[in-house]
């Protein structure tokens, strides 16, 4: 369980920091290039939302991990088509509404989505790699 606590501190870290970074450069972004653009969705609860289901599934893998099962591909692959589900399900209210412009609220929603998986992976195959 101690290795178990390592790798959770650790990681929640680096996904505090990468948070913060990513938020502060799509903060700038959309402060500096696109002003007039009006949003469905705030930044902070996209990133928000992509924060707390990203160290959920890396949590229940890195658990069953520790508990002695190395073999978590499918769990890795179950969780991720429940994080697909879930990004639909948090951007049902955008798809439904009569919102004019959701195609910025989509790419500021999927690009983060897309960063957050690719470090998610990079952290699990990081401690798996190691004997």
């Amino acid at each position: 369980m101690k290795d178990f606590k390592e790798r959770q501190l650790a990681f929640l870290l680096q996904l505090i920091g990468i948070t913060a970074v990513l938020f502060a450069i799509h903060s700038y972004l959309l402060y500096h290039f696109a002003q007039d653009l009006k949003l469905y969705f705030p930044v902070w609860q996209i990133y928000t939302f992509h924060l707390i289901v990203t160290l959920a599934m890396y949590t229940a893998i890195n658990y069953r991990y520790s508990s002695g099962k190395k073999d978590i591909f499918n769990l890795f692959m179950i969780l991720t088509f429940l994080k697909m589900a879930l990004a639909i399900i948090f951007l049902l209210p955008l798809i439904l509404s009569t919102f004019e412009n959701k195609q910025p609220d989509v790419f500021n929603f999927f690009i983060p989505y897309f960063l957050y998986l690719f470090f998610e992976v990079f952290a699990l195959t990081k401690f798996l790699q190691k004997p």
